[in-house]
């Protein structure tokens, strides 16, 4: 899932980056980089147009990543481990100004003269630079702190599944980032602040979620006297590992030196900066009210219809969009019926929907042994799909995917299932999250379709050769746009049954579950912020329309409040990439193969619905012509 700021919707990554993160250090090795790609521009005046372009995109991205500590961490790069991003205002505004003198630097190419492959990113680009730029009055309108993310959580999510320990160095700057906390968190109050000025406050239900969440980092030693806190026990086991290593240069007496500085920093830093922060959103709860929607902000109306455009890459309107929704609902929900009918249930839909949602048959238990069994099945379900991979695509990712639980302290409030990538070198493995807080919330029967979505062929599939792209400028394989990406993880749940998944009815129904789910997106989403539903509203039409339980409803409609647009992504995506095969097959007949298909559609990275559109139409034409 995407942040809701509308900066992190456009298509290079390295835009979103600028706006979180802080100043870089000359002697930063990425600033090296970008300073011999520059250099090396500047003295080879024999260059091509092409390729001096694509040195500024070079440039330009390692200048960017540098700025951001925790991005380069994500990358699986070193520099600046010790460090948060800078939050600051002033910050914001240096990256606004930056991004204006890089745009007016790429607009005195002559785009005349590049090829087609280097067109199409200097159009990315402009496109993204410019509603970077246009977007940066709503630089306030999303919530920094909320369920769904937030620094409460990104910190301790970033440092247990993205900082490395490999050598003393990286422990020491476990420690450091530790240490810098309460800067990063003053920061961060004093952004809730500014929104809070300009009346922007999250809705009531929020605050109960994030107070447990901060709580429950700062439960457990050294904190108290309880079992070891998340933080130190990823510590622990990141430092016992690097000392068992036959290399290892860590001694007895350093790593209980790094252990004791971490317990102090833990103690005497995270822990204060929680306590604050946490003491500032009870005080913020007071203030909050139960209108959901953004429409209750200035100008709301105007900032969602900016966010649709964004996240959907097409000018869809909201009621549009709404309509949609209604219209899939209804079909699917056709479709459940001949399931329904073909497994003889007696009855009409809404009961069989009830049969699905309470039938212990479909539950695992919710107890260790559940748990593990249902991560058990899900990396079955992904493994078996590897060995299908050859019959469906041409280009497959190299990088590892592992499965994993959501952590305790997040999962009461995080999503159903969630996709992070791997490092930039592939050495991390991608990760795909299954929340198995309530047992009740994960049926058996969508087991497959989620594990598609999130692993393979969805997610994983699609972002890790995204990583892998030769000869695409690095904003490229790093960006997104959260149509083409969600769409795509929707039609890879899609996409096993036409070569022999989902056997069993019930897991075909599931399957369509949850495609009934991303089409209740569209309805709900713009319901909330467009047509002024309100919470129960959203959640009552979850309930009466799909089978999943009522905490998913739940957790989904106060998705769409603090995330306004993003959920339509996944439908809206989807659709137009089913259009675009369908019309293929219909042209090129038996020249059609899905495996072609598959690779136009992957190989240029994420792209806007209508830029892919072309990028299809244009292969069907070459095809007819051979």
């Amino acid at each position: 899932m995407r942040k809701p700021y509308i900066a992190t919707i456009s298509a290079a990554f390295f835009l979103a980056a600028c706006n979180q993160s802080s100043t870089p250090k000359t002697t930063s090795p990425a600033n090296a980089e970008a300073t011999a790609v520059a250099q090396t521009t500047s003295v080879k005046p024999e260059m091509s147009e092409s390729e001096r372009v694509n040195g500024f995109f070079e440039r330009i991205f390692e200048e960017n990543i540098a700025r951001s500590p925790e991005y380069l961490t994500a990358l699986g790069r070193k520099e600046r481990a010790d460090e948060w991003n800078d939050l600051s205002p002033a910050y914001a505004d240096k990256t606004i100004e930056i991004t204006k003198q890089q745009l007016a630097e790429l607009l005195t190419f002559d785009r005349a003269k590049l090829d087609q492959a280097t067109a199409l990113s200097y159009d990315l680009l402009v496109q993204s630079m410019e509603n970077q730029i246009a977007d940066d009055k709503w630089r306030l309108y999303n919530y920094p702190v909320n369920q769904m993310f937030g620094r409460h959580s990104g910190v301790v999510s970033l440092l247990i599944n993205q900082h490395r320990i490999n050598d003393v160095k990286d422990a020491e700057n476990y420690i450091a980032r530790l240490n810098g906390v309460p800067k990063l968190f003053d920061q961060l109050i004093a952004n809730i602040e500014a929104r809070t000025a300009a009346n922007i406050i999250p809705p009531k239900f929020v605050f109960p979620h994030v107070i447990r969440d901060s709580k429950n980092i700062i439960k457990g030693a050294p904190f108290d006297d309880g079992e070891p806190s998340a933080l130190l026990v990823d510590f622990t086991k990141k430092l016992d590992a690097l000392s068992l290593k036959t290399d290892s240069p860590l001694t007895s007496a350093n790593k209980a030196q790094l252990m004791s500085q971490a317990s102090l920093a833990l103690t005497n830093s995270v822990k204060p900066a929680y306590e604050k922060l946490i003491a500032h959103l009870i005080e913020l709860e007071t203030k909050a009210t139960t209108d959901d929607g953004i429409w209750k902000w200035k100008d709301g109306d105007a900032y969602y219809d900016v966010a649709l455009k964004r996240t959907t890459t097409t000018d869809l309107t909201s009621d549009q969009i709404h309509q949609i929704g209604l219209s899939e609902v209804t079909r699917i929900h056709d479709e459940m019926r001949v399931i329904k009918d073909k497994v003889k249930f007696e009855g009409d839909l809404k009961a069989f929907m009830e049969f699905m949602r309470n039938d212990e048959q479909f539950y695992y238990l919710n107890t260790e042994q559940g748990k593990a069994r249902y991560l058990s099945e899900a990396t079955t379900l992904i493994d078996d799909m590897k060995g299908q991979l050859d019959d469906m695509f041409i280009t497959k990712p190299k990088a590892d995917l592992n499965v994993k639980a959501v952590e305790a302290f997040r999962e009461q409030s995080a999503g159903k299932a969630f996709y992070q990538r791997p490092s930039e070198d592939g050495t991390r493995p991608g990760l795909y999250y299954a929340n198995l807080y309530d047992m009740k919330a994960m049926p058996t029967y969508q087991m497959a379709a989620l594990a598609y979505h999130e692993g393979i062929p969805g997610h994983h599939m699609q972002l890790a050769i995204q990583q892998e792209l030769k000869d695409v400028p690095k904003f490229r394989k790093f960006g997104g746009y959260t149509a083409y990406t969600e769409g795509w993880g929707l039609y890879s749940e899609y996409l096993p049954k036409e070569f022999g998944a989902y056997q069993d009815p019930y897991s075909d129904f599931g399957r369509l579950a949850m495609e009934l789910w991303r089409a209740c997106r569209l309805v709900v989403d713009t319901g909330i912020h467009a047509k002024k539903w309100t919470r129960e509203q959203g959640i009552a039409y979850y309930t009466d329309n799909t089978p999943n339980a009522v905490s998913d409803g739940v957790k989904m409609v106060e998705r769409h409040i603090v995330m306004p647009s993003q959920a339509t992504a996944y439908k809206i995506g989807m659709l137009k990439i089913l259009e675009l095969r369908e019309d293929a097959k219909a042209e090129l007949g038996d020249k059609f193969d899905i495996r072609e298909y598959h690779d136009q559609v992957l190989k240029n990275g994420p792209l806007p619905l209508n830029v892919l559109q072309t990028k299809v139409e244009d292969w069907v034409a070459s095809k007819l012509k051979s």
